[in-house]
């Protein structure tokens, strides 16, 4: 096995789109794939027997979804350039836009577009609950002074006329119950604008955690079918990006090196945290190692290591880890549920090598998609 690695399951995916159709069928709503959490598009032809489309954080990845899955595409952006939002109306389903501003500025491209008066564009604005229900900051959309979505404030006065559906993304690996918090603030707030004939839809965002063993289904089953239901609303969409890919996916490494300095023992690996797995900084979050021999690394124990990269970053460090026996240089470690939110961050920082990307198939056997090189980092800077 040569390292690093990505490794997604097929099967395990399947899983999880099992359990996504199924909310689909029983909330009566439309789900589709958020490709800034993942964006594998050689697996698109399984996820597309599941979901609806995928959600676009701009044009790049607007296009992938058009070119790659087919079906709906939903775009939103903080903001756009003029250039972009006249190819995004060509190739958008729904096209989002995140302030007032955005919105009167583009206003009329958007409502002369033949898409639009066929009915094939529709466009929304993303709304700020103000209404906080995160543990990490830099995830919190709804904190004061955020730039992603517009206030009741804000919208004070705003001529909405062409707007069909509102678009709320507040959530992050979180329960239903913090859906039912958000929805009550929504509609308190925004209830008024909701309740408008020409509001058709809603877009409840991402960071619904459906496919965590504990998550309530339904209950979220439930907040759908009553929120359309109050609304009299068309379509009710979700776009997580997590719950596709949670606990589909591996990275494999090998140790490098093993040095000790006062008295801590670090293995340096050939994958690195800044570069191919940031939320492990970012977050922060921990991911679960299995060992050389198939077991589980534990938090604690007589063969402690701390697991480092090959970057020149001193923090560039995933954890410390203790194994079931010693490591030595060319032991393989995995890295476990790194699917999401790696493949689409990952960097040539320092010019590590970036990950080859493989795909474990239903049968069991492993393809490899995709290999990189010298020229893959020399040729993005040029």
């Amino acid at each position: 096995m040569t390292t690093p690695r990505y490794v997604i399951d097929l099967a395990a995916l399947r899983r999880n789109l099992e359990i996504l159709s199924k909310v689909k069928q029983d909330a009566e709503c439309k789900i589709v794939l958020a490709l800034k959490g993942y964006a594998l598009w050689k697996s698109f032809p399984l996820i597309r027997d599941y979901l609806d489309g995928c959600c676009a954080s701009g044009l790049w990845e607007a296009k992938l979804s058009q070119q790659e899955f087919g079906s709906h595409t939903l775009t939103y952006s903080p903001a756009y350039k003029e250039p972009e939002l006249l190819e995004l109306l060509e190739i958008s389903n729904h096209l989002d836009f995140n302030s007032p501003s955005q919105w009167l500025r583009f206003r009329d491209l958007a409502l002369k577009h033949p898409r639009y008066h066929s009915g094939k564009l529709k466009l929304g604005l993303r709304i700020n609950p103000e209404h906080s229900t995160g543990s990490t900051p830099i995830y919190d959309p709804c904190a004061a002074g955020s730039r992603l979505g517009t206030t009741t404030e804000q919208l004070d006065g705003v001529d909405l006329t062409g707007i069909t559906g509102l678009h709320f993304h507040t959530l992050c690996e979180q329960n239903s119950h913090d859906l039912k918090s958000t929805l009550e603030a929504i509609h308190q707030k925004f209830g008024h604008i909701l309740s408008r004939p020409e509001i058709t839809w809603l877009n409840m965002g991402g960071g619904h955690w459906i496919t965590k063993p504990d998550y309530d289904c339904d209950l979220l089953v439930k907040l759908i079918r009553e929120t359309k239901q109050r609304y009299q609303l068309e379509d009710v969409w979700l776009e997580p990006g997590e719950a596709i890919a949670i606990h589909t996916g591996v990275l494999e490494a090998s140790v490098l090196d093993i040095v000790t300095n006062a008295g801590q023992h670090i293995a340096i690996l050939d994958v690195s945290a800044t570069c191919h797995m940031p939320d492990v900084l970012e977050m922060p979050y921990r991911p679960d190692v299995i060992g050389p021999n198939g077991l589980a690394a534990t938090a604690s124990g007589q063969h402690l290591y701390r697991l480092g990269g090959p970057s020149c970053l001193a923090g560039d460090v995933i954890g410390d880890y203790a194994f079931s026996n010693p490591l030595k240089v060319g032991d393989k470690l995995t890295f476990d549920d790194m699917a999401h939110y790696t493949m689409v961050k990952t960097t040539t920082f320092n010019g590590v090598p970036h990950p080859a990307i493989a795909l474990k198939h239903e049968d069991g056997s492993i393809e490899c998609l995709r290999e990189f090189g010298y020229h893959d980092f020399r040729d993005r800077l040029c």
